[in-house]
């Protein structure tokens, strides 16, 4: 594509040893690394405020930053712009038997999740790396991520397993005593808690009055009984903003409650992994 071309055009020149520019010829892979996950946030709220003017601006700057990366690369006899298109078309191609191959269709948007899920963890146990024979199954999720981010993905991963860490899925979380200085006023902190019981019942009537109306209704009348998006981004956010104010209540910095109860929970995947892996080889 000639406009590919002439941006990669543009950033050899931004490059050039001697005529290049001076700001664009300090940067490497660390230092321009924060301009890029700035960008994609910015592309994120072009999106939120439904502005498709500044969403195509956003989307060409984080274009740049890939093509930027690219050029740091190549650079150095890594890859090129190229090798990264390259790259991602082989793995989209991969990653869609059911698209590119005689791989049979997936039932549901789930199905499919299991199965990338499933296609990425073949290709992590095949990289040859290090502990290959027992690959992570979290490798590729960084901590750095915001909590509820990286808490998706891992969640994703677990859900593609062949097996159950902790109990059924569903089950009640276990109940534990909150202890600390910071704690709230008990009233505030039980009005905070109650708050988080709201939103789930909440959640579940407005589930099952969807439910109701589709039995009550004709054959030929039925509407789909499953929330659309947008209640569904309503539900969650509902539920969300409850705890996050249940943790303002008890001093509790929700991002680090949620990244560290995701690292005991990834941290007993690995064990059990572990402990099973020797079972399965005798």
């Amino acid at each position: 594509m000639a406009g590919i071309d002439e941006l990669l055009g543009i950033m050899a020149r931004l490059r050039h040893p001697e005529q290049g520019c001076p700001w664009d010829l300090e940067q490497d892979f660390s230092s321009i690394s924060p301009h890029t996950i700035e960008e994609a946030y910015e592309v994120d709220e072009a999106i939120a405020l439904g502005d498709l003017a500044a969403l195509r601006d956003e989307l060409g700057d984080l274009l740049f930053q890939v093509v930027f990366q690219a050029r740091l690369a190549e650079e150095r006899g890594a890859f090129d712009f190229e090798g990264v298109v390259e790259a991602v078309c082989r793995k989209l191609v991969r990653r869609h038997p059911h698209i590119f191959a005689d791989a049979p269709a997936p039932g549901s948007a789930a199905m499919q999740v299991a199965s990338w899920e499933a296609i990425k963890a073949a290709e992590r146990a095949a990289a040859g790396r290090p502990g290959a024979d027992r690959p992570d199954p979290f490798e590729g999720i960084p901590r750095a991520l915001p909590a509820l981010t990286r808490s998706a993905k891992i969640a994703g991963r677990v859900a593609g397993l062949a097996w159950r860490a902790g109990g059924e899925p569903g089950a009640s979380p276990r109940a534990e005593p909150i202890v600390g200085s910071e704690v709230r006023s008990a009233a505030a902190v039980e009005s905070a808690l109650a708050g988080v019981v709201r939103a789930g019942t909440r959640a579940a009537d407005r589930i099952s009055g969807r439910a109701e109306a589709h039995a009550a209704s004709s054959d030929s009348q039925r509407a789909d009984s499953r929330p659309d998006r947008a209640e569904r981004l309503a539900l969650v956010g509902d539920g969300i903003r409850a705890w996050v104010e249940l943790a303002r209540q008890l001093g509790v910095d929700p991002e680090q409650a949620l990244r560290l109860e995701d690292d005991r929970a990834t941290d007993a995947v690995r064990r059990d992994l572990h402990q099973a892996a020797p079972a399965q080889h005798r």
